[in-house]
């Protein structure tokens, strides 16, 4: 009894192992069916191993770009350098902001740290692309010129905002390659070899696109040998700037649907931002540039009421003021224009004693007509006259610089420059005093490398803060 009723069990265990077999084969058969369903959001390694995605991780760089420049989705390195210097002041509730505009920032400054993380992304990208193009579509060559300017544009900027010490890492050959720290300086140099090898690539080609990208890499080497310093770099930025026409302009341009200009939206939209300026509730801010009260039609000002923390005055830049739905939501900023490569030859003037050529320099970008911005052109300002000393010689050219390039990441780099190369201490360039939100004005003179970088082994903190 107890053998027969094992055999039937056998025998049943046995149909229902067969049931069990058809059904899972039938799922299998289902599974197998969903899994060869195609996923357009994956991108694998061999999809872009042909011209079309050469060219596709070429505008993902270019994407990158707009990312740490004046993009609206991405608060970049213009920003943070603005805040930190007079550009802009806080008018949000955000401790990360006001910490910067204090010049007292912490390592975990998560706004920071997603700004220096968009840095070095858009210079890995770059290399992607570069490596991309060389094999898939080596022409037109503009083409990997334009990742050139990507990459040195990024290296740049990250010499001129951040401290001594921090890593280049890489994971453009698939595997990720921690970087060793390096200073401000091999930073700058960096830059130059970029800029160098951008030029190279497009070589004497004279067509349009071609010529942009070679004037864009010009700007880029000679911002960068004026960060090194020096006669002989002054001399050699100088040069490098040779044939750049003062109309000449590489925008980041913007849409609603993709994303809106960066400033127009923290400062018109938003007011987390406010033009800065030399006066405040507590008086005159040493250092500070009066942005919002010289009423200078490069920086063209309005605004009442208060900021977003409904505490500080607000005011709104009106360079980019004219594009878009609101209007200012699509106004293009120039990444580098001619009007910075005459802003460098008037610095060299300047270096070498030639005060005259200088102070020509200088008027003939204000006489005009001299186009700031798609909605601003400067035409008819009054002549500067020279200041008669060394001090004031320079103090202008600083000031006029300021008001040239007005939130376009260029004022870090400038006040470091004051201290690095004409021997100026801290509290003579940036903000000093009282801090309008409480307490003293910091000491920063750069932005530090995020805590979150330390997961690189080979790094551990800034070499140092120093400009």
């Amino acid at each position: 009894m107890n053998r027969f009723l094992t055999g039937r069990r056998r025998r049943a265990s046995a149909v229902m192992l067969a049931a069990v077999g058809l059904s899972l084969g039938a799922c299998n058969a289902a599974t197998d069916s969903l899994l060869q369903a195609v996923d357009p959001d994956i991108i694998n390694p061999t999809d872009v191993n042909n011209p079309d995605g050469a060219d596709a991780l070429r505008i993902g760089a270019l994407s990158r770009l707009a990312l740490i420049t004046g993009s609206s989705t991405g608060e970049g390195a213009w920003f943070w350098g603005g805040l930190m210097t007079d550009e802009w002041k806080s008018g949000d509730t955000f401790t990360q902001r006001d910490e910067t505009d204090k010049r007292s920032t912490l390592v975990d400054n998560s706004l920071i740290t997603t700004a220096y993380r968009n840095l070095h992304r858009a210079r890995i990208s770059a290399n992607l692309a570069i490596t991309a193009l060389k094999q898939y579509k080596p022409a037109p060559a503009w083409g990997i010129g334009q990742m050139y300017f990507v990459r040195g544009y990024a290296e740049m900027q990250s010499a001129e905002n951040w401290c001594n010490g921090q890593p280049f890492s890489d994971g453009s050959t698939g595997d990720i390659l921690e970087g060793k720290p390096v200073t401000v300086a091999e930073a700058f140099q960096r830059a130059i070899v970029s800029a160098d090898s951008g030029l190279l690539a497009v070589g004497g080609a004279t067509d349009a696109s071609s010529v942009r990208i070679i004037n864009s890499l010009k700007l880029v080497k000679a911002r960068s040998l004026m960060g090194l310093g020096g006669p002989a770099n002054y001399a050699a930025a100088s040069a490098a700037l040779a044939g750049i026409p003062t109309s000449f302009t590489y925008d980041v341009t913007f849409a609603l649907v993709s994303g809106s200009n960066g400033i127009w939206s923290l400062n018109n939209s938003a007011k987390r931002y406010v033009v800065g300026d030399s006066l405040d509730a507590n008086g005159v801010i040493k250092n500070s540039a009066p942005f919002v009260s010289a009423k200078d039609p490069r920086v063209p000002t309005s605004g009442t009421g208060k900021a977003f923390d409904s505490s500080t005055p607000f005011s709104q830049q009106l360079i980019w003021a004219s594009a878009g739905a609101p209007v200012g939501s699509e106004d293009p900023i120039a990444v580098v224009n001619g009007i910075d490569a005459r802003l460098i030859e008037a610095e060299v003037q300047l270096s070498t004693g030639n005060v005259a050529g200088w102070l020509t320099t200088l008027n003939t970008l204000r006489a005009g007509p001299t186009q700031l911005s798609q909605g601003v052109r400067i035409t008819g300002m009054a002549p500067l006259v020279d200041p008669g000393t060394a001090a004031g010689r320079l103090a202008l050219q600083f000031r006029e610089k300021g008001f040239w390039t007005f939130g376009r990441g260029e004022r870090l780099g400038d006040f470091r420059r004051l201290i690095r190369q004409y021997n100026l201490t801290q509290d003579q360039v940036f903000p000093t005093g009282v801090f309008p939100k409480g307490g003293v004005y910091g000491t920063d003179v750069n932005l530090q490398v995020p805590q979150a970088e330390q997961n690189n082994k080979q790094f551990t903190a800034c070499t140092d803060r120093n400009a």
